[in-house]
């Protein structure tokens, strides 16, 4: 068996089409008999270069190698952004990656970044791989097309921008799979029992939320089971002020939702309305129900 390796290093935060293609074309380069390593940072560097300024999670480290690994990476390998290892000049870092790695190929987009300051570019990428002895294979940047047909260039932070405006539809074009988080369940304040449409109110950590608003999803449970989802994000301001939430009402569920400290793994498929405040809770139960309806109606597109 050949002992080629390829590699690309990023953050693959979301596992995005632009981050399938660097996967697939280091599979295609190497051939079915190398193997494919993905090097990921976990947490984002600028956890450390930058804290305050620092991103959302679109994905925890255990989404992104099930995804990578999905796409035909065969190691999926974290890498903790230290100060010491983020302070390594670009030909430090390279030295380091061929003494721990010893890729036959780096792949990466034209964009790529490495070493102190992101000093490292593509061209340094290039100029440092025959003392190193490896191949450079760049990648043209990828783009698709929104659902109102205009073209962009893949990134994550426009993937981010998008699921912040509540625009789950269009995160979905560029991300090439649903936006999902895995949450986990705690005690919220029931208010939704009273009502007759329990839900499960989620722990979102470090995971980003879309904008505050009503949206069709889907929900698995530990146990494997798929479930239509009604998703609330936002402050539930008909009933005064409270800290943001979300909470996913599971539809055709029958169990219980007051055992905490399991996970959902909840999907964002589509934006029905903004959260707003209802003038008294006979009128918010009626637009819950035709949300319900309205979720229930596209389940199907959903799983299809």
């Amino acid at each position: 068996m050949s002992s080629l390796t390829a590699i690309t290093v990023g953050n693959f935060d979301g596992v995005h089409l632009g981050h399938a293609e660097l996967v697939r074309t280091a599979r295609r380069t190497i051939g079915n008999e190398g193997i494919v390593r993905v090097l990921s940072f976990d947490p984002h560097p600028s956890t450390v270069l930058n804290p305050r300024s620092a991103s959302l999670r679109l994905s925890t480290f255990r989404q992104r190698a099930e995804w990578l690994e999905s796409l035909g990476a065969d190691e999926v390998i974290r890498l903790q952004p230290t100060s010491e290892f983020l302070s390594f000049s670009p030909e430090e870092f390279i030295r380091w990656l061929v003494g721990h790695h010893q890729p036959s190929i780096i792949v990466e987009g034209p964009d790529f970044r490495f070493g102190s300051e992101r000093s490292g570019t593509i061209e340094t990428l290039r100029k440092l791989q025959g003392k190193y002895e490896f191949e450079t294979v760049v990648i043209e940047p990828v783009e698709a097309s929104l659902s109102d047909g205009s073209l962009v260039q893949v990134s994550s932070s426009l993937i981010r921008w998008l699921i912040g405006q509540g625009r789950v539809r269009d995160a979905i074009c560029l991300l090439g799979h649903p936006y999902e988080i895995r949450a986990m369940v705690v005690e919220g304040d029931r208010r939704g029992r009273t009502l007759g449409i329990p839900t499960a109110n989620l722990d979102h950590g470090e995971m980003m939320l879309p904008s505050d608003g009503i949206y069709a999803g889907h929900a698995w449970l530990p146990d494997g089971s798929e479930y239509p989802a009604a998703v609330s994000v936002g402050t539930k301001p008909t009933f005064g002020e409270h800290p943001r939430v979300c909470e996913a009402h599971l539809i055709g569920y029958d169990g219980p939702l007051d055992h905490y400290e399991w996970t959902i793994r909840l999907q964002f498929h589509e934006w029905l309305r903004d959260q707003i405040t209802f003038s008294d809770v006979d009128a918010l139960l009626s637009q819950m129900h035709r949300d319900l309806q309205e979720t229930k109606t596209l389940a199907p597109v959903m799983t299809g």
